[in-house]
């Protein structure tokens, strides 16, 4: 599964696992690592730590490799690389303070 595929399955988890405000940027054109960036918000870092351990669950039960997974400790932000698409799953106040779409948008 790759590029738009492995989106629109990242996408359908995140919304299925009640992630809030998903926010997709292509990047293709600007990073040679991924094409998607894949933003989104929990309400809490137990809420941020659930959806992306349901997340990774969904993506091993597709048996699709991932490549790293970063913040899982803390859960103000996690960081999910399945390769075409990397997922941020952040608190809001850790998603304003870094502005990764304002950075990525650009």
């Amino acid at each position: 599964m790759q590029g738009n595929e492995l989106k629109s399955f990242v996408l359908e988890q995140l919304e299925e696992i009640k992630a809030q405000d998903i926010k997709v940027i292509e990047v293709s054109e600007k990073s040679a690592l991924t094409d998607f960036m894949v933003i989104c918000s929990g309400t809490s870092s137990r809420h941020v730590k659930s959806i992306a351990v349901l997340l990774i669950k969904e993506i091993k039960a597709k048996q699709i490799p991932i490549i790293g997974v970063e913040g899982e400790d803390v859960a103000e932000w996690v960081l999910v690389d399945v390769g075409d698409v990397i997922v941020h799953i952040m608190l809001p106040t850790t998603r304003d303070y870094y502005q990764l779409e304002k950075l990525w948008e650009q």
